[in-house]
């Protein structure tokens, strides 16, 4: 699973990070918040962990980003302060937990598996189409280059090659890939757009990995893995 950690103390950030690869997740450290919303533009995350107190942008202010662009990854919030004010805050701006520093490395990887619990079991273990590959143990996505995926850009991906010979609505991803409803906006333009997000996760994925595959569609309507037209 894919975890962002956005804590501006390098010492601790190294050995949070070092923690959290030891438990087998796959870590991108950040060290303030623009750097934090940075990496969110290009990638999906199972997990974010965000410290309050940060240069640039503060934790608070980009856990408001990421709800008001309507990222619904769950968010575990690391504070130095203790009031129940600051709890609440953080809370009521969309955070999933609160961890009060300090705290011991048990206990934050405790959080981080509460909050990332969620179904991982795949029909098919590798699927291919065109020239990639998705591994679903290892969460990668192969062509000329290789790239993790996040669970649910694992699933969106696996939905879209298993439907690679007809287009797929915004109304059927959101019940195959969101069926639970784990992770969506209440109201129905912001459920749109977060499966458009997702899409321009996986579309910048297959750029990355120079895949002659893209995604076709737009906002709201239909998608369908094609085949670029290279020169």
């Amino acid at each position: 699973m894919k975890i962002l950690l956005a804590e501006d103390t390098r010492d601790l950030n190294r050995a949070e990070t070092a923690v959290l690869t030891m438990q087998g997740y796959d870590v991108d450290s950040a060290f303030d918040g623009e750097e934090a919303l940075a990496y969110i533009d290009k990638n999906g995350y199972d997990a974010i962990i965000l410290d309050i107190m940060m240069p640039k942008k503060d934790g608070m202010q980009v856990l408001q980003e990421l709800r008001e662009r309507n990222v619904m990854t769950p968010v575990l919030m690391l504070t130095a302060k203790a009031e129940v004010d600051d709890r609440v805050e953080g809370l009521d701006a969309g955070a999933d937990d609160y961890l009060t520093k300090p705290f011991a490395m048990k206990e934050l990887i405790a959080r981080v598996k509460a909050m990332t619990r969620r179904r991982t079991s795949y029909s098919a273990k590798e699927l291919s189409y065109g020239d990639v590959v998705l591994k679903a143990e290892s969460q990668e996505l192969t062509s000329e280059n290789t790239v993790r995926l996040s669970v649910r850009e694992l699933e969106l991906m696996q939905t879209l090659m298993m439907n690679s010979d007809r287009a797929l609505s915004t109304a059927y991803l959101l019940e195959h890939v969101w069926g639970d409803g784990d992770g969506l906006p209440d109201d129905e333009e912001s459920r749109k757009d977060t499966v458009w997000l997702y899409i321009n996760y996986l579309k910048g994925k297959l750029a990355y990995i120079n895949s002659g595959l893209d995604i076709d569609g737009e906002r709201g309507g239909e998608f369908r893995l094609v085949m670029k037209n290279r020169t």
